[in-house]
């Protein structure tokens, strides 16, 4: 497959034809369940999707399971979990290099699903990465997207310490934005 991202159920290099069935089956479920609240949907979608890999995080929309290879499968369990599992991917897929490096890489998406690099250290809560975060919110609104819900808690640390966004779901790219213009362009248009 390559370094080409997989965009359908078709096949993936992360999951079983098994499992993305799971996933499709809990997908149809849960469009059954609109006003169900996020606690209750969360558990109803671990019950139906009876994945065998670890549970290692869930939001107000997406839960998050390890799949023990350096990657971890986010799987929708409301409406928002679908766009923003599609935002990601898109995001990741369209970014300029200049901001390209700090969103976590996502490898696959399906009806539901993405797979994307995990990023285990999370950026503790001091000043230096509160300034480290206000520079990369710069750097996002520059380049014509909005960082919504940008936070530490949705930051891991690279290797050489650096910030990557592992929860960009929410992130909007603007219509007419900077995303594809040089450094120098952004700069000039000052």
């Amino acid at each position: 497959m390559g370094n080409m991202p997989i965009t359908n159920d078709k096949g993936s290099s992360f999951l079983s034809s098994k499992e993305i069935g799971s996933i499709n089956a809990w997908i149809s479920e849960m469009k059954k369940y609109p006003l169900l609240i996020p606690t209750k949907k969360r558990k109803l979608a671990q019950r139906t999707l009876e994945l065998p890999y670890k549970l290692i995080g869930n939001g107000l929309n997406r839960i998050v399971y390890d799949l023990d290879n350096g990657y971890v499968l986010k799987i929708a369990f409301s409406e928002i979990g679908l766009i923003s599992n599609g935002q990601e991917f898109s995001l990741y897929h369209s970014a300029h290099p200049d901001i390209k490096q700090y969103l976590c890489p996502v490898k696959e998406r399906g009806q539901g699903w993405i797979v994307m690099k995990k990023m285990e250290r999370k950026a503790p809560i001091n000043l230096e990465n509160l300034q480290k975060l206000s520079t990369l919110t710069m750097k996002f609104l520059l380049r014509g997207i909005i960082p919504v819900d940008l936070r530490l808690a949705n930051i891991a640390l690279s290797h050489d310490n650096e910030m990557v966004v592992i929860d960009y779901g929410l992130f909007i790219k603007a219509l007419h934005g900077k995303s594809d213009q040089s450094n120098d362009d952004v700069h000039s248009a000052k």
